[in-house]
């Protein structure tokens, strides 16, 4: 739903498929209509293994870059900088791990369909992912990497800044 709304646009400018959802409401409805629950969860085969990697490399960076700074005695152990820089290393990790599932999500997500539901331009992950490197090159995997950096590059500051605070107290 939210990537069917994030792509509408109007017609003069409208980039990819357009799925012409008038509010969050009516996408639901329109989805379920149309394909089900099954509709619903289309591109989870993209999302689950997004999450998955980008966590893993979220927590075994954030650790690693934190101990590497504090060895190099950039910043102090249990520094507050200590922190902030192993976050910033983290959140490269997370974009550069991430990002490829993102855009194999997206692409899953916003396919236009057939009536049973079955995507027009990919069969599923793996059909995506060979598609995508053989017309677009390994780099098309990385559309956005900038944008999704700009998002998940505070985010995981924030997040293991506050998880490392909240781990000493």
């Amino acid at each position: 739903v939210k990537t069917h709304l994030q792509a509408q646009t109007q017609a003069a400018v409208a980039v990819g498929h357009q799925h012409n959802h008038e509010s969050i409401s009516g996408a639901f409805k329109s989805i379920y209509r149309q394909h089900g629950v099954v509709g619903l969860w289309r591109g989870v085969t993209g999302a689950v293994p997004r999450v998955a990697v980008g966590s893993a490399a979220q927590l075994a960076t954030f650790a690693s870059a934190k101990d590497w700074v504090c060895e190099r005695q950039w910043f102090g152990e249990g520094s507050w900088a200590a922190v902030l820089a192993g976050g910033m290393v983290s959140g490269v990790a997370v974009a550069v791990t991430m990002t490829p599932f993102d855009v194999i999500s997206t692409r899953l997500y916003n396919q236009p369909v057939e009536a049973d539901g079955t995507g027009k331009l990919y069969r599923g992950f793996l059909d995506c992912i060979l598609q995508i490197s053989s017309k677009e090159g390994l780099l098309g995997l990385y559309k956005g990497i900038g944008a999704v950096y700009l998002r998940l590059g505070p985010h995981t500051v924030l997040s293991l800044f506050f998880w490392d605070e909240l781990r000493k107290m």
